[in-house]
């Protein structure tokens, strides 16, 4: 069974970039996925600092949230990162989840350790990512930059994304039905498209 892991990065609960993760998760679901949700605000992750040593990924006693975050992030066969962007990047909470991964960098890229297949036995994991923001595609390209290096320590390829600015304008993404079919859609073929 294909394992999803979403990463809700939103600080906005039941905000439009929640409502493009719902849809998304429904279409993985549907299409016979195994879908865990995890809400980046309510993790207790500390920014990284070199002192701090990186969990084992096979480790079964995790010290903090980060550590059994980054089990299942090894584990899945796709991760999307639903975020909205601030200030032409991610929120705080999440990209302090994404820089706690630079030990699984120095592991992998230092120590020369690879990570270990996903739980379906995959070497490499399908990486989407989910965005709303205000303004037009520039203001989203230092996002995907960061998501891009994100899933690169991962080993996770980034498959695919859906970018809708001018949200400001428009306050519910609820009265954007092709957005959430779209993004339905994407969910549905991250699971069935193209695996061996």
């Amino acid at each position: 069974m294909t394992k999803v892991l979403a990463l809700a990065g939103s600080p906005l609960p039941g905000g439009n970039t929640e409502k493009l993760l719902t849809s998304f998760l429904r279409g993985a679901e549907d299409a016979g996925g195994q879908v865990r949700r995890v809400a980046v605000v309510e993790l207790e992750i500390e920014g990284w600092t070199p002192e701090i040593e990186c969990p084992e990924v096979d480790s079964h006693e995790p010290r903090d949230d980060f550590d059994w975050v980054s089990q299942e992030l090894v584990a899945a066969d796709v991760i999307v990162v639903a975020s909205p962007v601030y200030f032409r990047n991610v929120p705080a909470q999440l990209k302090a989840l994404i820089d706690h991964s630079q030990c699984l960098w120095i592991r992998k890229n230092v120590d020369k350790k690879p990570l270990p297949p996903t739980s379906a036995g995959r070497e490499g994991r399908r990486g989407v990512f989910l965005s709303v923001g205000g303004n037009d595609r520039e203001d989203f390209l230092g996002a995907i930059h960061t998501i891009r290096s994100f899933f690169d320590v991962y080993e996770t390829d980034y498959w695919g994304e859906l970018l809708f600015g001018g949200m400001d304008a428009r306050v519910d993404l609820n009265q954007e039905p092709l957005a959430l079919q779209e993004a339905y859609d994407l969910g549905f073929r991250a699971v069935t498209e193209g695996w061996e």
